[in-house]
């Protein structure tokens, strides 16, 4: 069984990645996988998280053990197969690959094509440039350094009245929204 996942950035709009990987691959495979197909170097700590539909972290995956409670269930990429975890169509994963700054990309499970092997993973489709893997923070220092100081009222009118907010003028505004994972806009 193969599983094609796709990945995108909220990082990089028109960056976009898909995966191809047997089913009885490890974790660790993916995560190779993803590295290769971005040219990210291995040497940062990573993990999987398996999240529920609104993208609430359920499930983490680590790239070493952590040495957590016994109480949690822990599960090590290399010891762990994708099967394991993964069973449906649409599943919704987070792969933290700057825990710094807990940069990510949004993966989801697009297809299980039964009755296929893969002996190794397939970047099948590699559209635009990943963000950069690291940040800089001697370039984000610089960047809060020159930028001029906020006033007290930046987060809004200090004289704010809810009873004033237009609630019709935000009916609708969900209809049409654009599906992230939308293959068709790329």
């Amino acid at each position: 069984m193969v599983f094609r996942f796709l990945l995108i950035s909220d990082e990089t709009d028109d960056f976009l990645r898909e995966i191809k990987i047997d089913a009885e691959a490890t974790f660790l495979d993916l995560h190779n996988a993803i590295l290769d197909s971005v040219n990210y170097t291995k040497d940062q700590m990573t993990s999987f998280f398996i999240c529920d539909d609104d993208w609430s972290k359920k499930t983490e995956i680590t790239l070493v053990d952590m040495d957590r409670s016994s109480e949690e269930d822990s599960y090590i990429m290399e010891d762990t197969r994708l099967e394991e975890l993964l069973e449906d169509e649409q599943q919704k994963l987070l792969y933290i690959f700057d825990y710094m700054t807990e940069r990510s990309f949004f993966m989801e499970l697009r297809e299980i094509i039964p009755g296929q092997d893969l002996e190794k993973p397939v970047c099948s489709k590699s559209v635009g440039v990943a963000p950069p893997q690291t940040v800089d923070f001697d370039e984000i220092d610089i960047k809060a350094a020159t930028t001029d100081t906020l006033g007290e009222d930046f987060y809004g009118d200090s004289e704010y009245d809810p009873d004033e907010l237009d609630k019709e003028g935000f009916e609708g505004l969900s209809e049409g929204m654009e599906n992230p994972f939308d293959e068709e806009r790329f």
